[in-house]
């Protein structure tokens, strides 16, 4: 029974990372990582039972520290990175490793949800991303649609290009380069692009966006002021080559085209705070997702510079005379930009939206008390796109 109500799952820890399994295309499952400083971090690993509207969890032992970031591998399932905090001599570092679930997760019982909490196991480690000559982590990016062998690290003022070996055992450095200027230079994160066979790369800096050809290394564009304030998130249009989403501090949220950076294409002021993810969906680019510290999660339908800004191709053939002439009409006129739907079951500010890899009509939101959310995205709405 398909339903438009959220389910709302909680964490007991705080969390500020989630990711929706790109491996995994059956079932639709997310994975949060937590930020307690007194007690061993976790991944839960939450399971959408869409049929009754349930959850079920699995949690796994991250005992490295705090989580930051997370990301699945795109060709297996049970193989995922993470970017931590460790303390050691009263310094903390930002540091990444790559992780796989042990074997036997899978097994632990669904009947009694608590089972796994009570007795968690623990991630078995493959490799660290060794970035002790290049600063803090900021995240982990792996390569879209990749076997699962490539990934890009950023840390502090440095771009990081690794292969995996020996089953991800062995991470080694095969290209790098670094943001030269003044000031202090980090990036804050980046997006790995699906388009041009993987070879481009974007990443936020303060207030900058830049481009890069990853196998040159080199930079190909830079907005400088691409907000008024840090630049928190990035997202590629799936669909459309050359655009692309930022959001930030400034509380706006701004599409580009990266072959005219001069101004954005277009311009959202929904959110009252800093907006810290956005989310292009992987089947229907018109649909945008951001979330933000005004503890609102807001779907836009972002039509007239999606890849069907007239709506849906209809074939001719199909259309009588008064349709056809209806027809013409309509598709002189782009259709309307508009905010689908904002989502108030946040009580915290929300640090992650991610939209299902096995559901294009579900996504899932994560505020910093803990608390998950699963949406969908309006009937009505979903019907209008297919039909």
């Amino acid at each position: 029974m398909e339903d438009d109500a959220p389910v709302i799952y909680g964490l007991e820890f705080q969390a500020r990372s989630l990711t929706a399994q790109t491996a995994e295309t059956d079932a639709i499952r997310f994975l949060v990582g937590t930020q307690s400083l007194k007690f061993d971090n976790q991944i839960h690993i939450i399971d959408f039972d869409d049929e009754n509207n349930i959850i079920n969890k699995n949690v796994l032992l991250h005992q490295a520290g705090e989580i930051w970031h997370i990301g699945g591998s795109p060709a297996d399932k049970s193989v995922l990175t993470t970017c931590y905090n460790k303390t050691s001599d009263c310094k903390v570092t930002g540091c990444a490793a790559v992780w796989r679930m042990p074997a036997e997760w899978e097994s632990g019982s669904h009947d009694s949800p608590d089972d796994s909490s009570n007795n968690p196991q623990t991630l078995e480690l493959l490799c660290h991303l060794d970035n002790t000559a290049h600063g803090n982590m900021a995240c982990v990016l792996w390569e879209p649609m990749g076997d699962g062998k490539r990934l890009i690290s950023l840390a502090d003022n440095h771009v990081l290009l690794w292969d995996l070996q020996e089953s991800s055992t062995k991470a080694v450095i095969s290209s790098s380069a670094t943001l030269e200027g003044k000031g202090q230079l980090k990036f804050t994160s980046g997006k790995w692009s699906p388009h041009h066979n993987c070879t481009q790369l974007a990443t936020a800096n303060d207030t900058a966006i830049r481009g890069w050809d990853l196998r040159s290394m080199s930079q190909i564009y830079c907005i400088e002021n691409a907000h008024g304030q840090l630049v928190r998130d990035l997202d590629f249009n799936p669909n459309k080559q050359y655009y692309l989403a930022s959001c930030g501090d400034d509380c706006k949220v701004k599409f580009w085209d990266v072959r005219n950076i001069g101004e954005p294409v277009k311009t959202l002021e929904e959110h009252s705070h800093w907006v810290w993810s956005v989310r292009y969906n992987h089947s229907h680019d018109q649909l945008v997702l951001t979330g933000s510290s005004d503890s609102r999660v807001i779907l836009s339908n972002m039509v007239s510079i999606s890849s069907e800004p007239f709506g849906h191709l209809v074939d001719e053939d199909d259309l009588s005379d008064t349709e056809e002439n209806n027809q013409e009409e309509k598709s002189k006129e782009p259709l309307h930009d508009s905010i689908i739907s904002t989502y108030e079951e946040h009580e915290d500010s929300v640090y992650a939206v991610e939209w299902s890899s096995a559901d294009p009509w579900l996504f899932a939101s994560l505020s910093y008390d803990g608390r998950l959310v699963i949406n969908r995205v309006p009937r009505a709405l979903k019907y209008r796109i297919l039909l």
